[in-house]
């Protein structure tokens, strides 16, 4: 199993310890051009507190993705999941990562490491940080697990993470939640609603799939199958579309069929009187992520063309 330690402060850990149940955080880094390349969906991360406030592994959660955002929008997407309890706190902390004393715009870009199912340990379970960890390292350290002694601290904390006794496997199982908690919420990929939002965002490239628009604060994150309908937040399951075309969409007055076509329904027309700029696009090919993985579900979208699409004027 790949783990990758990540090192944090005590105002992050604490701001986040105190709310309890934490279904997605944002691990933020200072700098966008960091990157993050150490995991893949779904392999774990631990976190690590600094040599000078207990030098512990202090809990863990699973990796979802990494995207590059502007302050504001971290803001948006996860508020005080970010580990701050205000957007002020939040541009202090990054000025303070950055070391700079000048204003920070809002349009600045830190990198954002998307957590989920995260937990932090009882001080009493907290675990001394490796014996093989380098002084130098400030950001973090990737670990095979099948490298490592049963002893070692970072299998004791993935097992303790993981409620099992037993040796690790080589991938967290998707029965993880059924390990951890007794029932099973987590029996497919699915992203917490604000890293939905944010990784939806930037498998479009901030533009609307339908218009091209890429003014950020009137574009949105859109379920092909609605929440209310048993849909859940996959990158498969998720449109970036600008407000209006959002509610056009969920209200069945455009629609998109698994060729990725657009269609426009023709009591748009008779209701409102109104769309030619939409009839004008009907059949023209939508935009889609570059990633085939990130593309709609096909599924999804006939589902949409069949129940919610007003085809009939």
């Amino acid at each position: 199993m790949k783990v990758f330690v990540g090192v944090t402060d005590r105002d992050w850990i604490r701001t986040l310890n105190s709310r309890g149940d934490l279904d997605q955080v944002n691990f933020w880094l200072p700098s966008a051009g960091q990157g993050f390349g150490a995991l893949k969906h779904g392999e774990l991360f631990l976190f690590k507190s600094k040599a000078n406030d207990g030098d512990q592994l202090v809990g863990a959660g699973v990796f979802d993705d990494f995207v590059r955002a502007r302050v504001l929008d971290a803001w948006d997407w996860f508020g005080v999941d970010n580990g701050v309890t205000s957007l002020e706190e939040f541009v202090s902390r990054i000025r303070k990562y950055r070391n700079i004393h000048e204003t920070l715009p809002y349009d600045a870009e830190i990198g954002c490491v998307l957590l989920r199912m995260v937990e932090f340990f009882p001080s009493e379970q907290r675990i001394p940080a490796p014996s093989d960890w380098s002084a130098p390292i400030v950001r973090g350290k990737r670990y095979d697990t099948s490298d490592l002694a049963a002893d070692h601290s970072v299998v004791r904390a993935a097992s303790q993470y993981l409620r099992t006794g037993e040796p690790l496997p080589d991938s967290i199982p998707e029965h993880i939640s059924e390990l951890m908690f007794g029932d099973a919420r987590f029996t497919v990929p699915r992203l917490g609603q604000g890293a939905f939002k944010a990784v939806i965002a930037h498998n479009y490239g901030n533009r609307c799939a339908v218009t091209g628009d890429k003014v950020r604060p009137v574009l949105q994150a859109a379920h092909i199958l609605p929440v209310a309908f048993g849909g859940i937040h996959r990158p498969d399951n998720g449109l970036l579309l600008r407000s209006d075309m959002h509610t056009l969409y969920d209200r069945g007055y455009i629609g998109i069929d698994p060729k990725l076509r657009l269609n426009v329904s023709p009591r748009l027309r008779e209701e409102f009187g109104n769309g030619e700029y939409l009839y004008a696009r009907a059949g023209t090919e939508v935009a889609a992520p570059a990633r085939r993985s990130d593309r709609p579900n096909r599924e999804f979208l006939e589902w949409h063309m069949e129940t919610l699409f007003r085809d009939i004027a």
